[in-house]
């Protein structure tokens, strides 16, 4: 049976380089793999009041996470952190107490900028989330890419050959991953 995989975007600008990488990861899915978007963009703004009567989009979302054997965060940095958008679908899905989606699931980044360091700031702030939620990070490879806009079409599409067989081996390691832990 396939191992389904979520990708979150850590980006919600619809033309993201975020969006240009989850595009290549879903067209290329290594064999007994189907990795697919999850929308975070609709999500309502965490907020305690809601641990109660939660919206119906944080129930849909927490129903999707449980259905995953593994989930890729794909995000930009923001202010050498990770996105607003992002840490706000991690504390939804933390929530109620005691019943979070992502413990013990497998997970591993790929973190992107225009600069050199690819996102370095956001990754280390987001291994530091996803540790304390138990979110079993896939340690090594590290993926972090750099100088995005150089390694894109006009349309958007990833269409450097190094950097797709960088996240094809990557890819390959984490589903390996996924499977271990399963």
């Amino acid at each position: 049976m396939d191992k389904k995989i979520g990708i979150i975007k850590g980006s919600l600008r619809k033309n993201s380089f975020s969006q240009s990488i989850a595009d290549y990861v879903v067209e290329h899915s290594p064999e007994g793999c189907i990795f697919e978007v999850i929308d975070i963009s609709k999500l309502p703004l965490y907020n305690q009041d809601y641990d109660d009567a939660n919206p119906q989009e944080y129930i849909a979302f927490r129903e999707e996470i449980k259905s995953l054997d593994g989930v890729l965060f794909i995000t930009p940095e923001h202010n050498r952190s990770l996105p607003a958008a992002l840490k706000n679908a991690l504390d939804v899905g933390s929530r109620p107490y005691g019943e979070s989606v992502w413990n013990g699931k497998p997970g591993a980044i790929i973190s992107q900028s225009p600069g050199a360091i690819g996102g370095f700031g956001a990754t280390h702030h987001l291994r530091q989330v996803l540790a304390f939620l138990n979110v079993l990070t896939l340690a090594q490879p590290e993926a972090y890419i750099g100088a995005y806009h150089t390694l894109i079409d006009e349309t958007g599409t990833l269409k450097n050959p190094d950097t797709q067989a960088f996240i094809d081996g990557f890819l390959s390691a984490f589903t390996d991953w996924v499977e271990k832990i399963s």
